[in-house]
């Protein structure tokens, strides 16, 4: 192992604590559920900041990274649907918008070119949005002091922000990469 394999190997740190926080969420032990979400979620933030600082980026990399952060997320927005603790309606539409995005770029990676990854500045509100509710659900089921500070309008507030988040980024995502694929089929056959 070398030092440049250490954001790989937080990348798979990540992967491997979506089983456990799940495991919590299901049998409705949020304490170790929002300490292995948080603990996750600082991981996707060190890895990431290693890797550019100490140019430690890799291919497996680019890829462990973006796994490691959708399988955390839809596991947990699903468990916390299953739970009711969060709107079914939610639950598909942050699974249904990733799904388009990948689907999208495999297609678009096999049919037109190299898919550069450019997240969009809605992308990442929509990704900040989403995990601040899961953080702020699985506090509320915690019970521990404060959460009696958190409103069901918050909750609810923060609900219709992921909505129109999640919506405004895949068609961001749909129509950027729609238009740029016609582009590059136009100048292809002209």
């Amino acid at each position: 192992m070398k030092a440049r394999d250490i954001p790989n190997l937080i990348s798979i740190l990540r992967i491997l604590l979506v089983a456990p926080t799940v495991y919590y969420l299901l049998n409705q032990h949020y304490k170790p559920a929002l300490v292995l979400f948080v603990i996750a979620g600082l991981s996707d933030g060190l890895d990431g900041l290693l890797a550019r600082y100490f140019k430690w980026q890799s291919r497996l990399g680019a890829i462990l990274d973006p796994i490691g952060d959708k399988l955390l997320m839809v596991s947990c927005y699903l468990a916390l649907g299953w739970l009711g603790n969060l709107p079914v309606m939610l639950v598909i539409l942050v699974i249904l918008r990733d799904v388009i995005i990948v689907t999208g770029a495999v297609l678009y990676h096999m049919l037109i070119e190299v898919v550069p990854i450019q997240p969009v500045m809605i992308s990442k509100v929509n990704t900040v949005l989403q995990l601040m509710l899961v953080v702020l659900v699985i506090f509320v089921g915690t019970g521990l002091p404060l959460t009696n500070m958190v409103t069901p309008s918050l909750v609810d507030t923060l609900i219709w922000l992921v909505y129109a988040s999640t919506l405004a980024s895949g068609m961001v995502y749909v129509f950027a990469w729609g238009r740029r694929a016609i582009a590059v089929t136009r100048s292809r056959s002209s």
